[in-house]
């Protein structure tokens, strides 16, 4: 694997693109020539409003639709154009998802042995009926569900039941990365803390890497190393999770942080909300627009004409 920065890189997104209606004139670039790596046992976050991108790049990530252009290497191998059943299933039992809709994510008619269950079956990971139920049983153990659970269906539990149900399935082939798409916000507040200190108990007793895909800042704060801010296809912003949060530098991430809420009534009502024009950001000829890293391993999307300015910035931020 290739080693940046002293870590070991286990996903490497290289100018990746997805285009719908390619050439028409209703085309939408949803990725939009995006590039960042993923460090092993890091958890990734990647946060944008509605329509930025995020989704669709985790599902292009674990291929659950084909890319336009561009290269996914996992674990030192090119994925890109992974399609014989062998290597598929290889790849599948090393990446996994946990999907937004805990019910969707679940086939109605069928028990929760038989949906974790399955994909324990479809790569012949236990060759006996009993030992498959047993590994299913401990499953269950691990998210925080009664083993009784195992013989009822989705429509019997609560919105963050399936949603441990979808972990645990997640985790029953035991894969060594795991993207996790807006996997908390379907649910209530209270439930979403309970699933997101689960998901960083089973990082660490697993040594799992996340992709942990969002829009609520705070959560994304408190469980990404890393965070990338995504805007129309584009990532605009790359940066430690901390770091991100003390001196964010592009005027969207800005706008990002000033909209979340806080518990304070006095607080909230001086709030500052930042607007961003994206017009002030389009630029004439890309050829010169890239992300450019303007501290260590704190990257913004800007021309190379802006790099003194958003330098200038940070420097502030020190300062501070």
């Amino acid at each position: 694997m290739t080693i940046v920065n002293g870590r070991e890189v286990i996903l490497s997104v290289r100018n990746l693109k997805q285009y719908f209606n390619e050439g028409k004139k209703n085309e939408v670039r949803a990725i939009n020539n995006i590039s960042f790596d993923v460090y092993k046992g890091e958890t990734f976050g990647l946060v944008g409003e509605s329509g930025s991108g995020k989704s669709t790049t985790g599902r292009a990530i674990i291929k659950l639709s084909d890319i336009t252009s561009g290269s996914i290497i996992f674990k030192g191998r090119d994925i890109t154009n992974i399609y014989n059943r062998k290597d598929s299933l290889e790849f599948r039992k090393s990446m996994q998802m946990i999907f937004q809709d805990p019910y969707a994510s679940l086939n109605p008619k069928m028990s929760i042995m038989e949906i974790i269950g399955g994909a324990l079956d479809v790569h012949g990971m236990y060759p006996s009926r009993k030992e498959r139920n047993e590994r299913v049983y401990e499953l269950l153990d691990t998210v925080g569900l009664n083993r009784e659970y195992a013989s009822r269906y989705p429509r019997e539990f609560s919105g963050g039941q399936c949603q441990r149900v979808g972990i645990a399935r997640a985790l029953a082939v035991k894969p060594d990365f795991i993207i996790a798409d807006e996997a908390i916000s379907a649910l209530d507040v209270s439930i979403q803390a309970q699933v997101v200190n689960l998901m960083k108990k089973l990082k660490i007793n697993r040594k799992l890497t996340y992709m942990f895909i969002a829009h609520d800042l705070s959560m994304v704060k408190y469980i990404s190393d890393r965070i990338a801010v995504m805007n129309a296809g584009r990532i605009l912003e790359l940066a430690a999770s901390d770091e991100l949060y003390r001196a964010p530098l592009h005027p969207y991430t800005e706008s990002l942080l000033s909209a979340i809420p806080t518990p304070y009534p006095d607080e909230e009502r001086k709030r500052h909300r930042i607007y961003y024009d994206c017009k002030y950001h389009t630029y004439d000829d890309e050829t010169k627009v890239k992300l450019n890293e303007i501290s260590p391993e704190h990257f913004v999307y800007c021309h190379e004409d802006e790099i003194p300015f958003y330098v200038k910035k940070y420097n502030q931020f020190n300062r501070k």
